[in-house]
């Protein structure tokens, strides 16, 4: 037989699960419909935004509003009405989406677009002991991984970066970078003025008038009039607390004053006492917009101090004037057209007094929201090649996966970077293994619970059995019941630990709650393993968080290029690697391209978001500095 005639076979008897129609998904969706495979199922959680209609292209403007799941099914029925495809518009977490679901699918396929939810995917397949093929999607950039249980490494077997915290000093009294006044706008004011009015907030509350107040100055009366309100908010943010920040003269010693701007100074007379409006421009649209407003059009017009004045006031009043119900509960929204608006005009404002370059609203937007926008083209590449290695997976050519890496700068008149994979690291919490059959659940708790996640009080839980607890509240045959417990083996357990089982573990004086997925192997080197566990710890990242004035705290980042730390590794030293990464990013500009994917620099690596649901590209090694073996 020959191999085209096995990779049709392969494809036609397959079974396999989509999880994500968006940008990914969609293309995803129709290179799997037009390379034969005919039962295929979708799980997406999301309804279609008009914002998606750029790059999603079997969505329309009708469709806005509507489950993507099921309008992408219908969309390609329309040119392949021979296949079975069984749309799911729900969260691929639901419990009734659990491992007996997962193992049917012959491969799993992920488009997805944030960490939880690809971590939660993992974990099913492994658990199922079905292959996953993994995407993400950033601008010109892009990725495929391939993670089969025992042949490679999972989707955790290296531990993925958290967002990176800002100072509150600089945020509150220093910026230097835009994105510093956009995590001031959006975290800060927008939160303060329209957020939970019980949370802490680090901004000066008290007025010029009157500082010992116990006041806040944000508090609107109920016989104040809107406009005098809104600019008061102005001189205050603007003018007034740049003042307090000035007399702490050590603070600009080496650094460049800010100046303090007044409504009177970026608006003419007669534009403060219309708030900023345009007479010419009434905003009859169903959802308000400051722009429209004032007629403004182009959301990529870089406004004056003036307009980014006037955009601010309008926004603020509308707010109040169409949107008052919501104040008090509202959370920063990328997809909330006034929301942006407010946040833009307030961060270019800042950035004014601070001498920083200002922004459009479409760049604002994109900081803002972790944005990074979506190439259409892109998309339609990966999903090619997780296709390919879906084929691959389901003949079994498990010596042929690979990783495959999409760059924005062709490197030797190559732009997408094949690697091999790696295999599983022995370290990971994740997939590491133990043997259930000769294990005790007491060896578990001791070297793994206890010694490695640190915990004192632990209680684990089986499915829906408790088969451990610890603490002094027990009751005396409870405790009797458990130390039997502890001298099972886990196979034998009231509800048996065998490979793929799931555990959790949590304590509940520590407050922390963890998942692990158990692993059989029956045979172990003694003198390398010789608890015969393999899993050796907890690998996931910490939180940083940022001390000011005593107090810790932590200001998540907005920036697409500076969310997260991590470690860096080279995989470029491994010998025999079909095309070595360093040959291949010997040019500085290809390089520089991954770095922006991956945030890499000398010791940590980032992950960008894109703008709704093109996946998360993460690139967690540089490439130039990597120690793991590829797969053998």
């Amino acid at each position: 037989m020959s191999a085209a005639a096995s990779s049709e076979e392969a494809v036609k008897a397959s079974k396999v699960l989509m999880v994500g129609a968006g940008g990914i998904g969609c293309e995803l969706l129709k290179t799997l419909a037009l390379s034969g495979f005919s039962d295929i199922h979708i799980i997406d959680l999301d309804t279609i935004e008009v914002s998606n209609l750029n790059r999603q292209f079997l969505f329309r403007q009708s469709h806005v509003g509507q489950s993507k799941a099921k309008v992408a099914r219908d969309a390609v029925l329309k040119f392949r009405p021979n296949i079975n495809i069984n749309p799911y518009h729900a969260n691929v977490k639901d419990s009734h989406f659990n491992v007996d679901f997962f193992k049917q699918f012959n491969v799993v396929l992920n488009g997805l677009d944030n960490l939880d939810a690809r971590r939660h995917v993992n974990r099913l397949c492994l658990a199922a002991d079905v292959p996953l093929v993994e995407s993400g999607t950033t601008g010109f950039l892009g990725q495929v991984t391939v993670h089969v249980k025992g042949k490679t490494e999972c989707y955790e077997c290296q531990p993925k970066p958290v967002p990176k915290s800002y100072p509150v000093c600089t945020i509150t009294n220093t910026p230097s970078k835009f994105v510093h006044c956009i995590v001031w706008a959006k975290d800060l004011l927008f939160a303060k003025l329209f957020g939970d009015k019980k949370q802490d907030n680090d901004l000066n509350v008290h007025s010029k008038d009157d500082t010992s107040s116990k006041t806040d100055v944000f508090e609107r009366s109920v016989d104040e009039d809107l406009e005098q309100y809104t600019q008061r908010i102005y001189d205050h943010v603007f003018g007034y607390n740049i003042e307090v920040a000035l007399d702490n003269k050590e603070t600009w010693k080496n650094r460049r004053k800010p100046n303090p701007i007044y409504i009177r100074d970026a608006l003419p007379e007669d534009a403060v006492q219309q708030n900023g409006r345009s007479q010419d421009h009434v905003n009859e649209e169903q959802d308000p917009s400051a722009m429209v407003s004032l007629g403004l059009r182009n959301t990529q017009e870089i406004w004056s101090l003036a307009d980014n004045s006037r955009v601010f006031l309008e926004a603020l009043k509308l707010f109040f004037d169409k949107r008052e119900k919501e104040i008090g509960s509202l959370i920063f929204d990328k997809d909330d057209q006034l929301a942006v608006e407010f946040v833009t005009a307030a961060a270019n404002i800042r950035a004014s007094s601070f001498g920083i370059p200002l922004h459009s609203l479409f760049e604002a937007k994109g900081v803002a929201g972790n944005i990074v926008h979506a190439v259409a083209t892109t998309n339609a590449i990966i999903a090619g090649l997780i296709v390919i290695e879906a084929i691959k997976v389901l003949k079994g050519d498990y010596q042929d996966y690979r990783m495959t890496y999409c760059l924005e700068h062709p490197a030797r008149k190559m732009l997408l970077m094949p690697v091999e994979p790696f295999e599983p690291s022995k370290s990971c919490y994740v997939c590491s293994e133990v043997n259930t059959k000769t294990t005790k659940l007491r060896e578990v708790i001791e070297k793994v619970i206890k010694g490695k996640l640190g915990m004192n009080l632990p209680l684990i839980m089986v499915g829906a059995t408790l088969v451990f607890e610890d603490g002094e509240d027990l009751e005396e045959d409870e405790i009797a019941n458990y130390a039997l417990n502890l001298e099972k083996v886990l196979a034998e357990l009231p509800a048996p630990v065998l490979n793929g089982t799931m555990v959790t573990v949590e304590d509940l004086h520590q407050e922390l709650k963890c998942s692990i997925n158990i692993k059989h192997r029956d045979e172990f080197d003694e003198e390398k393993e010789p608890d015969r566990m393999v899993l050796v710890g907890w690998s996931g990242p910490v939180d940083k968080q940022t001390t000011s004035n005593g107090e810790t705290k932590s200001v998540p980042s907005s920036s697409n290029t500076e969310d997260v730390d991590g470690t860096a590794e080279d995989i470029s030293a491994t010998s025999g690697m079909k095309r070595k990464l360093n040959e291949i990013l010997e040019t500085k500009e290809n390089f520089d391209a991954l770095e922006n994917l991956s945030g890499v620099d000398s010791s940590s690596a980032q992950v960008v978001e894109d703008d709704n649901d093109d996946g998360l590209l993460m690139f967690d090694e540089d490439p130039r500095q990597s120690k793991k073996k590829r797969l053998q």
